[in-house]
């Protein structure tokens, strides 16, 4: 599926108090999509930092549901954050695996899953997630995007996406010191 056409619908879905976090490729396109104060982008070289990052705020502000946007990438870097997710217990957060077979933000080498076939929703099941979905494509998360988010978390949905527009590799972002002390305020509210 489209990735944009996928953070599309994720921009049209999100509720007001869910906390978006992206990282990477997707932390390029995503503010193209969305401002919202409670979008977190960041692209530092980390890869597999995003899910732990969300897994402190999901259980540092219970009352919000926290969705993480992952590439396949990123993930295999630290796949161990997917039973750390599930042994802290929190149940507000959802992880969207954006697989596009590569280390798209390094220049598009392939991951080491790239000539295999991984089953990221088997890992995740394995892990203990309660909600996992393979999403087949664009209709299908369109329609089971709301099943999905109101089922008990933890959360994985599992996205086969296209490459991300190569535009918005040349998109600059504030400093991310700025960008932090705003999203604080926001969480202080």
């Amino acid at each position: 599926m489209p990735v944009q056409a996928a953070l599309e619908h994720l921009a049209q879905i999100r509720t007001d108090t869910d906390i978006i976090v992206t990282n990477q490729s997707s932390a390029r396109l995503w503010p193209r999509l969305s401002q919202h104060p409670l979008d977190f982008n960041y692209n530092p070289s980390n890869m597999g930092g995003a899910v732990p990052f969300a897994l402190g705020l999901a259980i540092s502000q219970p009352e919000r549901d926290v969705i993480v946007l992952s590439g396949d990438g990123s993930l295999l870097m630290n796949l161990g954050c997917l039973v750390t997710v599930v042994a802290s217990g929190a149940t507000n957060i959802s992880i969207l695996l954006l697989d596009n077979n590569m280390y798209e933000v390094t220049g598009g080498q392939k991951t080491p899953a790239s000539d295999y076939s991984t089953d990221y929703a088997r890992l995740a099941q394995a892990g203990g997630f309660r909600m996992v979905h393979k999403f087949s494509g664009l209709d299908d998360w369109q329609a089971g995007s709301s099943d999905f988010f109101t089922s008990p978390g933890p959360r994985f949905g599992w996205f086969t996406v296209g490459p991300t527009p190569s535009e918005v590799f040349g998109d600059t972002f504030p400093p991310i010191a700025r960008r932090t002390e705003q999203f604080r305020t926001v969480l202080r509210r």
